[in-house]
């Protein structure tokens, strides 16, 4: 199958506006004979759901959470970019495009970002419109700060809750047509499958996770909106309820999926503790806006951090990558924190973390504070006491998250972080369209490949959602609904509900029946550890080969082991824990495949064969620039497609944060 990208014609400032001005319309007496069916209400989810209902069509919004409100973007700390330029340092729409190709290691398709880049101002004022508090300066102002990869301050911010309060607008906004009659809310569902009829998506199997009841929905359309894959390693920063189901399914049912191996590890998380853990706490990247990161100059130093003297410290990102300092991407600042503490130069009781530090900062803002005042005020501890003020209402709360998790005070101490799985840059395939390889199946989010390459610059994930979900899928579904206006609401009597409901019914009666000894979550732990070890921060050949038996191994295992209590036809959370693990393994076979298969270091996938003299990431453009687009052929059988990327604008080159 060739794959198609629909990347409009002409110049790249003009594709999307040309698109926006030719594309076909539906009229609002047909929006609301058309039914859509979103599934997942984070920032994507709810936005699309909110847009579309506000346009006329009829809408139905499933997420497997209590309320929309719980959805995983409520996590999101540091901010959102938008090309603004409110600081007046050189920002544009071409910079922040520039720069997302530049920090996805050139494994982005341009079309895609730079339609990213256009719409992500009118993100920021549909937000303030709705009501998010973000920052502002004193004169009134939205204010900004800096984040990874980039020079210059873009990023809007609401302390370390950005992507809470962004969620509750896009909440608000959904509950409103919620309250018109427009969306019907169906929480604590679970979709199991799509419906597909005659070669394009039709509706979905869900089930009730309250009764276990199974249900049918119909549906013009089918958006996925359901979210990354991080959790198959299962230390991550991701909720615990975050999964793959949906888009797998999509998988199964003939979407390609883009880019599997493309997974981020975030540098600023809190160290793992022990084998007790079942999930990772994230601290913001905006903390690496003002805190320093170091280790000690000598290995093995086990003195008091705040016995180290000052030249005696290794401000290592500082003296590696001059030109970026501490704020160079994600993926160059983690793989430069494995390789100190890897060489002996870690912190910590385990040895594996370095720490961030505030004092610089805090007696920087101390000093400002004291001259706006007048006052002259020169001892230490008034200006850090001024200085604490400041920075307590930038990061407050991710400071008070930090001390209630360590017990310790980072304000006085300096944090110890350690790079942990954040966010998966692979997903389903997805045209400019956003439509996948199945007609009327769409993924909008980070359940789609399409924006970030091999490497997500922070804060970016927010803004993808965001534009997804308000500026891209309006214009583009209608231009796939308007050839659909005559086809009439297909009654879920019909054969193709009736073989998928029995298909997931039959799955479900296979996991029960097992009656094995070994728990889903021991099972989900053993993958977990073979991704981390042989499929995380740095991969090999030999290892990948190995993780790909083991975790065949493993699934035979847990068809033929797993224990799941209670019964089909009930609540019953393990039962549907059980069904993601089972798809986290399939997933994460595919995932070692396609790291096995590129065999070149790009962003956050970094093979061990494949780097330079001072240890970075080596591309090789002339083998691998394109997108890994893989089909299910049968079961742990998949055929490589292949998205050759093209490069009008940004030309490759070797990234350099020097």
């Amino acid at each position: 199958m060739a794959l198609d990208a629909k990347i409009p014609h002409g110049e790249m400032k003009e594709k999307w506006s040309d698109y926006k001005g030719h594309v076909k319309l539906v009229n609002p007496a047909n929006k609301r004979k058309l039914e859509v069916i979103v599934v997942g209400t984070g920032l994507a989810g709810a936005s699309a759901a909110a847009a579309l209902g506000e346009m006329g069509y009829k809408v139905k919004a499933f997420c497997f959470q209590d309320s929309p409100r719980r959805a995983h973007s409520i996590a999101a700390q540091g901010g959102i970019n938008a090309a603004k330029n409110y600081q007046n340092d050189g920002d544009s729409v071409f910079r922040l495009f520039y720069d997302t190709v530049k920090g996805g290691d050139y494994r982005a398709r341009e079309g895609n970002v730079h339609r990213l880049a256009e719409v992500s101002a009118a993100i920021i004022d549909q937000c303030v419109a709705q009501g998010v508090p973000f920052a502002r300066e004193y004169g009134g102002l939205l204010s900004n700060r800096s984040f990874g990869g980039t020079q210059v301050q873009r990023t809007f911010y609401a302390a370390g809750q950005t992507g809470q309060q962004l969620l509750l607008g896009a909440y608000s906004a959904l509950e409103r047509q919620v309250a018109l009659g427009n969306v019907t809310m169906y929480s604590r569902h679970e979709m199991l499958d799509v419906v597909t009829i005659e070669g394009k998506a039709r509706g979905i199997i869900a089930r009730d996770l309250v009764s276990g009841e199974l249900e049918r929905h119909f549906g013009h359309a089918v958006l996925l909106c359901t979210g990354g894959y991080g959790n198959v390693f299962y230390l991550s920063t991701n909720a615990m309820g975050s999964n793959v189901t949906a888009a797998w399914k999509a998988h199964k049912k003939g979407a390609f999926f883009g880019n599997p191996c493309f997974t981020q590890i975030h540098p600023t998380c809190i160290p793992v503790s022990g084998d007790h853990q079942s999930k990772l706490t994230l601290m913001s990247e905006s903390l690496r806006n003002d805190g320093r990161i170091w280790v000690p100059k000598k290995k093995g130093d086990n003195r008091k951090a705040s016995e180290i003297p000052e030249d005696e410290r290794d401000y290592y990102l500082e003296r590696r990558y001059p030109a970026f300092g501490n704020l160079v991407p994600r993926d160059v600042a983690s793989r430069a924190a494995k390789e100190r503490c890897d060489e002996g130069y870690g912190v910590g009781t385990t040895k594996m973390a370095v720490y961030l530090d505030f004092k610089d900062a805090i007696m920087r803002y101390g000093k400002i504070e004291a001259g706006k005042t007048g006052n002259e005020v020169t001892d230490e501890k008034s200006i850090w006491a001024l200085g604490k003020q400041v920075v307590e209402e930038k990061y407050g709360n991710l400071f008070e998250m930090y001390e209630k998790i360590t017990g310790e005070n980072p304000y006085e101490l300096p944090m110890r972080i350690y790079p942990a799985v954040h966010y998966t840059m692979g997903g389903l395939w997805v045209d400019y369209e956003l439509q996948t390889t199945v007609p009327g199946l769409y993924a909008l989010g980070e359940a789609n490949f399409s924006d970030h390459g091999a490497n997500r610059l922070g804060a970016s994930a927010l803004m993808q959602g965001l534009a997804d979900g308000y500026f891209v899928i309006p214009y583009t579904l209608g231009n796939y609904l308007a050839d659909d206006i005559r086809t009439a609401n297909i009654p879920t009597s019909h054969l193709a509900f009736e073989e998928t409901e029995k298909a997931v019914y039959e799955r479900m009666t296979r996991l029960m029946n097992i009656k094995g000894k070994q728990t889903v979550e021991s099972f989900h732990k053993r993958l977990g550890k073979i991704m981390w070890d042989k499929c995380g921060m740095a991969r090999n050949a030999e290892g990948l080969k190995k993780a790909i038996e083991e975790i065949r191994q493993l699934k035979t295992e847990f068809w033929n082991d797993v224990k799941i209590p209670g019964d089909i036809k009930e609540f019953n959370p393990e039962l549907d824990k059980a069904g993601r693990v089972a798809d986290f393994i399939e997933l994460g076979e595919l995932m070692c495949i396609d790291a096995l298969n590129r065999n070149e270091s790009c962003g956050g996938h970094f093979r061990e064969e494949s780097q330079t003299e001072d240890g970075e990431a080596k591309r090789d453009d002339e083998n691998f620039c394109y997108v890994s687009a893989w089909e299910l052929k049968n079961e742990g059988n998949w055929e490589l497609h292949k998205e050759n990327l093209e490069f009008e604008i940004v030309k490759p080159t070797q990234r350099s944060y020097k």
